[in-house]
C-alpha cells in the first residue's frame, strides 16, 4: 500500500523558514520521482519542485533560489527547505509520487506579512 505522509508545515512570518517532509512507504522510494505542489485558495495546484532518482532537481521560477528539494533514500523521505518566505507561499503543500501516481493528504503552509 503506498503512503506518502507529509509534515513540517506552520504559521511563519515573510522572510521565515521553514522545512516539509514527504515520508514514503510502499514504494521502491530510490527509483521514484517525488514531486512537491501546492495550492492556494482559490487557484490551481501549481507544480513547485521534482527531485528525480537520477538526483536531478527542478522548480518552478517563483521559487528558484528560495527553496531546495532533497532526497534521504534510506528514509524513503523528499524534503523541501523553504527560505525567505512570501506571503504568496501561502498554500497547501502536497507531495506526490510520480511513478505511482500517489498523493499525500497535504501541509499547510502560512505565510505572514
Amino acid at each position: 500500500q503506498v503512503r506518502l505522509v507529509e509534515s513540517g508545515g506552520g504559521l511563519v512570518q515573510a522572510g521565515g523558514s521553514l522545512r516539509l517532509s514527504c515520508a514514503a512507504s510502499g514504494i521502491v522510494f530510490r527509483v521514484t520521482r517525488v514531486e512537491w505542489y501546492r495550492q492556494a485558495p482559490g487557484r490551481q495546484r501549481e507544480l513547485v519542485a521534482v527531485s528525480s532518482p537520477d538526483g536531478g532537481t527542478n522548480y518552478v521560477d517563483s521559487v528558484k533560489g528560495r527553496f531546495t528539494i532533497s532526497r534521504d533514500n534510506a528514509k524513503s523521505t523528499v524534503y523541501l527547505q523553504m527560505n525567505s518566505l512570501k506571503p504568496e507561499d501561502t498554500a497547501v503543500y502536497y507531495c506526490r509520487s510520480w511513478n505511482q501516481g500517489f498523493w499525500g493528504q497535504g501541509t499547510r503552509v502560512t505565510v505572514s506579512s
